[in-house]
């Protein structure tokens, strides 16, 4: 049996771990605690001073300006954050609270998991390309479409609250955030490797697919070299993109037909590189995607004829427009981890349940058509279908579109966040905000609003108040008021019949 060792940490705290490596990265070994409540990993190589100090600054004051703030409970399930810093037979080493255990897959793959991966981590690997989730996966692993968009609001976020540290991750990709598609959740992983600019360089270059073109392009240049590019937080929203661009639609922007150079490892290089070209290039089509270069397996989510970027709906094709043929090779207009997260969330009000029960993607993005239907497998959406424009008011008595939808199902709930424009789902999001404040039926082959915390709600059509309780019929045209405070917004009703 496996010993227990002890030992203190540098902040003269005791740890503990079995003397039985369970896993091995590319830089450390890793150690369960005795509870396995926390793991200690040791870097292989000696690490110098500039390694030290940077583990020093991410378990000191990077961790606690982030966790030891007002709502920092809130990013302890989006990190795996170092917390501990340990040294043992001449070996640094970081100590890590355990992964959560919706981390670890429960089914694992096909045919009583013949891939062995049960009760192994969620890499994000597994959900970025449509032949691991085709082929190998078993079903209740999977989730659905709606599930890998808040999966990306997440991993938004989490990035979003690094960059406003002034902290780049320097390796975002699918292997450094663990995923999980039955609940939507998220958490980036391997935070030690953290880039300050001019204090703590990068380790790595990154994982091929999320190095970012113009650090493949000058990383034959000397380090010293200003015109070498290093990761960065520029860098880090190109990864964000392509994660975000794979686990929508299961492929990557770059990996298409066009062949660069008859070398593999050059044409890598320059596809990747300075000559990087979005698949879905409205313009320049020599990198489209050879469907009969494809594994059955990776169809139909591989070929972008049949399932195209524009299915994740306007705000998100627009920002893939920004990161993949305006910014690719241009960092400083590349969208934002705060972009990503905004045009997802409004994204998500424009999702709708898919009407066939064996569609396993279950949810579509409304493209504003007369006779929508699911991408996916094609089932076309029968009956009516509310949609509500909102508006804002600028000054007493006047309304603009505010270029935001939501989409309206049966038991869809209403959200203070949807009510006041000055309530923002996010990180910040009070407890109380997050009670739903209304909710949609069809009821009686009629759609309804069914008005339950709003105390200033009217049907503007008549000028009449909605109590708490009290139900409105959506109609064509409809407008209703849905709050009469300071950035209350209204709404007026679309409804398109199919």
């Amino acid at each position: 049996m496996a010993k227990t060792v002890k030992i203190t940490a540098t902040d003269g705290s005791q740890v503990e771990f079995v003397d039985e490596m369970i896993g091995a990265g590319g830089m450390k070994d890793v150690y369960f605690s005795p509870d396995k409540s926390y793991v200690v990993a040791f870097f292989r190589d000696k690490q110098d001073f500039n390694a030290k100090d940077r583990l020093q600054n991410i378990t000191g004051k990077y961790r606690e300006n982030i966790f030891n703030q007002a709502g920092g409970e809130y990013w302890k399930d989006l990190y795996c954050w170092p917390t501990k810093i340990v040294e043992y037979n001449g070996k640094l080493g970081i100590t890590c609270p355990t992964y959560q255990k919706q981390f670890f897959f429960k089914k694992g793959s096909i045919n009583n998991d013949f891939l062995g991966i049960k009760g192994k981590e969620k890499e994000g690997k597994w959900y970025a390309s449509a032949k691991n989730l085709n082929k190998f996966l078993a079903p209740e692993e999977k989730g659905d479409w709606f599930k890998y968009f808040q999966i990306c609001i997440r991993i938004s976020r989490a990035v979003k609250r690094l960059h406003a540290a002034g902290l780049a991750h320097s390796d975002l990709s699918y292997k450094n955030v663990l995923v999980d598609p039955t609940t939507g959740q998220a958490s980036i992983i391997d935070i030690d490797g953290l880039v300050v600019p001019g204090k703590y360089p990068p380790d790595v270059l990154g994982t091929p697919d999320f190095i970012a073109p113009e650090v493949i392009s000058t990383k034959h240049l000397p380090i010293t070299d200003a015109k070498r590019k290093l990761p960065s937080i520029k860098t880090d929203r190109h990864a964000l993109a392509v994660m975000i661009y794979m686990y929508l639609l299961y492929r990557h922007p770059l990996r298409g037909g066009k062949v660069n150079d008859l070398d593999s490892a050059k044409d890598e290089e320059l596809s990747m590189g300075i000559k990087a070209l979005f698949i879905e290039h409205p313009t320049d089509r020599s990198n489209r995607v050879k469907v009969d270069q494809l594994h059955p397996s990776q169809l139909p989510q591989g070929d972008p004829v049949k399932i195209p970027y524009s299915v994740c709906g306007p705000y998100l094709k627009e920002l893939f427009n920004k990161a993949f043929i305006d910014g690719l090779q241009n960092p400083d207009i590349r969208p934002t981890a705060d972009e990503w997260e905004q045009a997802l969330l409004k994204t998500v009000d424009l999702m709708q349940p898919c009407q066939n029960p064996n569609c396993w993607h279950k949810w579509f993005v409304f493209d504003n058509s007369t006779k929508p239907k699911c991408p996916f497998c094609g089932t076309e959406y029968k009956g009516q279908l509310p949609v509500l424009n909102l508006y804002y008011s600028p000054k007493v008595g006047v309304f603009k579109p505010e270029n935001y939808r939501l989409m309206v199902y049966n038991k869809q709930l209403l959200y203070m966040w949807h009510v006041n424009r000055f309530v923002n789902a996010n990180e910040k999001t009070t407890p109380d905000q997050k009670i739903p404040v209304g909710d949609f039926h069809f009821h009686n082959g009629k759609w309804i609003l069914i008005n339950r915390k709003l105390t200033s709600m009217y049907d503007k059509d008549i000028d009449k108040k909605i109590e708490i309780g009290e139900a409105v019929e959506l109609t064509e045209g409809k407008k209703i008021l849905l709050s009469k405070e300071n950035g209350g917004r209204l709404i007026i009703v679309q409804l398109v019949k199919s």
